[in-house]
């Protein structure tokens, strides 16, 4: 007849069982699949680093508030700032990247409708230097986002200047 197995028996056989379990699951993790690839090289990230790009939710953007500023109701671009726009595009072909959105803002000043109109030639206007850079027309997308995206207060003279701005974008996809 054979051998019954006592309880405790079972208690070892039940806690090989569970070390068993735990293991497997520890190597399982182990083989996690990576993160998504941004697209980008580390390379590329580097020179979107040192030219002052940050990671945001709608990919690296390089708000120009600071290095380009239009004047109340302008689109246009002083020499300067047009030499640096060009120098940014180069550097950002130069590390391999293609494509690039450029968003144009406004201040609040004026209707919806002029504002957005002067949004969409700002962006135009940093897209064509970006183009005299190598990059092609048709990898540059131009967007005006009007007054709808402020980074400083309105109701100041500071904030309405910061709020005249272009923003560049480079897509993680």
């Amino acid at each position: 007849m054979p051998e019954r197995l006592t309880p405790p028996c079972w208690k070892s056989l039940w806690k090989l069982w569970l070390a068993a379990v735990v293991l497997a699951g520890l190597s399982l993790a182990g083989c996690q699949t990576a993160p998504p690839a941004t697209g980008l090289s580390p390379a590329q990230v580097a020179v979107l680093k040192q030219e002052g790009f940050a990671l945001t939710d709608e990919g690296w953007e390089l708000g120009l508030s600071d290095k380009l500023l239009f004047g109340f109701n302008e689109d246009l671009i002083d020499a300067e700032r047009a030499a640096n726009v060009q120098r940014l595009g180069r550097a950002l072909k130069g590390a391999g990247i293609e494509r690039l959105r450029v968003d144009g803002h406004t201040d609040d000043a004026g209707s919806a409708e002029y504002n957005q109109s002067l949004s969409v030639r700002r962006a135009e206007a940093v897209a064509r230097l970006l183009g005299g850079a190598g990059f092609a027309p048709e990898n540059i997308e131009v967007r005006g986002r009007g007054k709808s995206r402020p980074v400083a207060d309105n109701r100041t003279a500071a904030g309405r200047s910061e709020n005249r701005r272009v923003a560049i974008v480079v897509s993680v996809e």
